[in-house]
C-alpha cells in the first residue's frame, strides 16, 4: 500500500495503491465503500484528493458510505520473483521398461491390480535411489509391492 499521492491516476493504479486488485476495488467501488472516480477526457481517474480518501478507507477500514469494511492481508512477496524452469523427467530406456512392465505384472500377481506405471516408477526411485541394476527382482518387487501396500493401507485410514 502506498501513500504517495500523484496529480491524477488511473482507477489501476488506485487499486494498486490501495493494495486491492482492480476487480476488487470495483466491487467495493460499486458498493460505496470507495469514492466514483472522476471522468477526464473519457477515462475514469482519481485526483489527489480522492486517492486521499481512498488511502484513508483502506487505512481505517471505514468506507465513504461509512460502513465497515475488512481487507484481507494481501500477499507479500520477498526477494526477486523467478520463474521456475519445468523440470524434465528423462525417457526411460527400454531395459528400465522391461523391468517396470515386469514389476507390474508381479504386482499384479499379488493383488495389486489397480497399481500404475507411473506409481511403479515413482516408489522404485524413492526406494532405490540409486537404481536396481545389479539387485535381484525378487527382492525389488518385495520392497516395492510392501511399500504400496502401506500406502494403500495408510489412505484408508487404518
Amino acid at each position: 500500500m502506498s501513500d504517495e499521492t500523484k496529480a491524477i491516476v488511473s482507477v489501476s493504479e488506485m487499486a494498486r495503491m490501495c493494495g486491492l486488485s482492480r476487480a476488487r476495488f470495483y466491487q467495493l467501488q460499486k458498493a460505496g465503500v470507495f469514492p466514483a472516480p472522476t471522468f477526464q477526457d473519457g477515462r475514469p481517474v482519481y485526483t489527489e484528493e480522492q486517492q486521499l480518501v481512498c488511502l484513508e478507507v483502506r487505512k481505517k477500514n471505514r468506507g465513504v458510505n461509512n460502513k465497515p469494511v475488512l481487507f484481507y492481508a494481501r500477499r507479500i512477496i520477498t526477494g526477486p520473483v523467478v520463474a521456475k524452469k519445468p523440470t524434465r523427467t528423462p525417457k526411460p530406456s527400454p531395459q528400465e521398461k522391461k523391468d517396470i512392465a515386469e514389476l507390474l505384472d508381479g504386482l499384479n500377481a499379488l493383488g495389486l491390480t489397480t497399481t500404475t506405471a507411473a506409481q511403479v516408477v515413482e516408489v522404485t526411485k524413492e526406494l532405490f535411489p540409486k537404481g536396481t541394476d545389479g539387485l535381484d527382482q525378487g527382492d525389488v518387487l518385495r520392497a516395492v509391492f510392501l511399500h504400496l501396500k502401506r500406502q494403500n493401507r495408510g489412505d484408508k485410514g487404518a
